[in-house]
């Protein structure tokens, strides 16, 4: 997925639908089953990573990894702060849910084949 177009769809889900910022909101989000997809930054800290993919395959909503860093994440919503976690409650007009979004253990298990044909070569 091209980071320019995901950062496109993330500003339109901002701007035209509902969304929810943070660990906190995205953790209660997913317990509740009112996430749609969830939008995880490149340096959320690993413990609240593991902890949010973790619901997320429970309840089998997809999740996108956002290359750039919360600071960044967070001027593409428009939003004075950093955010690491996003919860995208109602898409709006934006096309977000179709992007190359894979549930979370699709994810894992394609991360490791490409670890280990690397140690092959």
């Amino acid at each position: 997925m091209d980071k320019v177009t995901q950062e496109k769809e993330i500003r339109r889900t901002a701007d035209t639908g509902k969304i929810a910022y943070g660990f906190r909101e995205a953790e209660k989000n997913l317990l509740h089953g009112k996430t749609k997809l969830l939008i995880l930054a490149r340096n959320i800290p690993a413990h609240s990573r593991e902890k949010l993919v973790h619901n997320a395959q429970l309840t089998g909503i997809p999740v996108q990894e956002y290359e750039g860093s919360g600071l960044e994440l967070g001027s593409v919503c428009a939003n004075p702060f950093t955010c690491t976690a996003i919860s995208v409650l109602d898409a709006g007009k934006s096309k977000i849910l179709e992007l190359g979004s894979m549930p979370a253990a699709e994810k894992k298990q394609k991360t490791r084949k490409t670890k280990k044909a690397v140690k092959k070569e």
